[in-house]
């Protein structure tokens, strides 16, 4: 599985972009995709993530009511949706692929078997 993001740039605090994770293939209903990112000088943090099989969602308390994740199974592609952006949201974008992950293994990036290549998120003050 090949993992394509996209749609990261340069936006002002308060505003919105839209990321976009394409998968090259049909993943399976057991995978979670989930979206993580990594601010320069830090560690590598859960941002979201959802279930292909019934669509659950989880996501990390610094962005709940401001990012939305969700998928297009028909595109294999999945979307993180960030509004009201904040300086602190930059950093380097990644969507992973898991499968079987168990609730308590959603929020470790090591559990995810596929990455895509990143893409970066700068909010500007």
């Amino acid at each position: 599985v090949q993992l394509q993001a996209s749609g990261g740039g340069l936006v002002q605090a308060g505003g919105s972009l839209r990321l976009s994770c394409a998968a090259s293939v049909r993943t399976s209903s057991n995978f979670v995709m989930g979206w993580f990112r990594q601010a320069p000088g830090k560690e590598r943090e859960f941002v979201t993530a959802i279930r292909w099989n019934g669509g659950h969602i989880y996501s990390a308390d610094s962005v709940k009511g401001r990012f939305t994740i969700s998928r297009d199974n028909a595109k294999n592609t999945v979307y993180l949706q960030m509004n009201s952006l904040k300086p602190e949201d930059t950093g380097l974008y990644y969507c992973a692929a898991g499968s079987r992950l168990i609730v308590s293994s959603i929020r470790t990036a090591d559990n995810y078997d596929y990455w895509g290549q990143g893409t970066l998120v700068t909010v500007s003050s």
